[in-house]
């Protein structure tokens, strides 16, 4: 019959005439990296230690920035002079050394030492003398009762040796009194043995006992010696300056429209070149009275609690005085913050797996973190640990394209 098709052929074209199923399409891979943007997986964010926050806002104090310098605290600061004129002979203590209260710095020669000898000597002689005549109106006196009361002797007689003798004891009770005077002003004063030793002779080097001691009136650092062996000096020169510096000065200059907001016992965190973010407390103790007529900024004085003395006189400070109030500023933990190419960067996650370098400004550090005045907002994904394996990430590409 014409026309016919077995059914056989035609199930086989039709089959043939369908579109082949199309195979699963495979994951795409993740797109190129924009430039300067580093990609880390997860797996190896977990094994870097990588955590990251969101950068929120926090409250800070309200502050007042100003500059100036560390200084000796002057209420613990003593200027060591000769007590009188004479020759330094020994020198024992050096700038920067650690003294005690009453440890002997020098000892020096004067000719005090011979004319107060000289003079107990005579004093001693002298209460001799007089406790001599004292004894002998003594007899008088007592002489002259005994024949007046043998009716040998008239009251005239016995009321004049009783005079004699008071005379003889005042003079001895003077006398007693010059010993003492003189004794001391060797032994206290000049701080030597009442007497040359024995076995001293002319020429012979001088010894301790024949020296005048300078000692130290407190204890704490040396800061100045300026004298040396053979060195003449005169009661009204410093040979040595002492100062405890466990509690020194901040001198910090104030604009004058600030020092209505100023007020003694405000605290004060105090910063220094050499130890960088690291923050020394302190309170104001006192607000000169006379501003400088040329900078119209005035004089403020922080004291400072300095037991492991790192604070040293004449360094540069910043102070920031605490105004107690405060007003909202963001925050990030040091560590989120590295330095690249001389410029404080952070890191803010873009994706899961991706961040982006991100230069920033930084303010102030505060109790272990750091402010970020631009370059960052609220809300933001930062890298608050792990922030140095992504900088190295970030190098290792940088010289893979050079």
């Amino acid at each position: 019959m014409k026309g016919w098709m077995p059914l056989a052929v035609i199930a086989l074209m039709a089959g043939c005439s369908r579109t082949p199923p199309e195979p699963p399409k495979a994951a795409e891979p993740p797109g190129p990296a924009a430039r300067g943007e580093i990609v880390l997986e997860a797996k190896a964010q977990q094994e870097a230690g990588i955590a990251v926050e969101t950068a929120a806002l926090r409250a800070r104090p309200q502050t007042l920035q100003a500059t100036g310098r560390i200084t000796v605290n002057e209420n613990r600061t003593w200027r060591v002079g000769a007590i009188t004129d004479g020759r330094i002979i020994r020198v024992y203590a050096n700038a920067g050394d650690e003294v005690e209260r009453g440890q002997v710095l020098a000892r020096m020669h004067s000719h005090d030492i011979h004319e107060s000898r000289a003079q107990y000597r005579r004093a001693v002689a002298e209460v001799s003398r007089l406790k001599t005549q004292v004894s002998y109106a003594q007899r008088v006196r007592d002489r002259a009762r005994r024949l007046h009361e043998l009716k040998a002797a008239s009251l005239e007689q016995v009321e004049h040796a009783e005079a004699e003798l008071r005379n003889r004891q005042n003079e001895l009770a003077a006398a007693e009194v010059e010993l003492e005077r003189t004794g001391e002003h060797l032994v206290e004063f000049l701080e030597i043995p009442l007497e040359e030793p024995k076995e001293h002779r002319a020429g012979m080097e001088e010894r301790d006992d024949d020296l005048i001691p300078i000692k130290a009136p407190a204890a704490g650092i040396v800061l100045a010696r300026n004298v040396t062996p053979g060195t003449v000096v005169t009661a009204s020169g410093d040979l040595f300056v002492i100062s405890d510096l466990s509690e020194p000065w901040m001198i910090a200059s104030v604009s004058e429209e600030h020092l209505s907001k100023l007020r003694a016992g405000m605290p004060v965190r105090v910063y220094v070149q050499a130890y960088g973010a690291a923050a020394f407390r302190g309170r104001i103790g006192r607000l000169d009275e006379e501003l400088d007529p040329t900078t119209r900024t005035i004089k403020v004085r922080v004291e400072l609690p300095n037991a492991e003395r790192r604070l040293k006189p004449e360094m540069y400070a910043t102070a920031e005085i605490e105004m107690g109030q405060s007003e909202p500023a963001l925050f990030l933990p040091q560590e989120a913050v590295q330095e690249v190419e001389g410029k404080p960067t952070v890191f803010v996650r873009t994706g899961g797996d991706r961040f982006e370098p991100r230069a920033v400004e930084v303010a102030r550090a505060l109790e272990g973190a750091v402010e970020i005045a631009r370059g960052l907002k609220a809300g933001e994904e930062v890298v608050t640990r792990g922030s140095y394996v992504l900088k190295s990430q970030m190098l290792k590409a940088t010289l893979a394209e050079e």
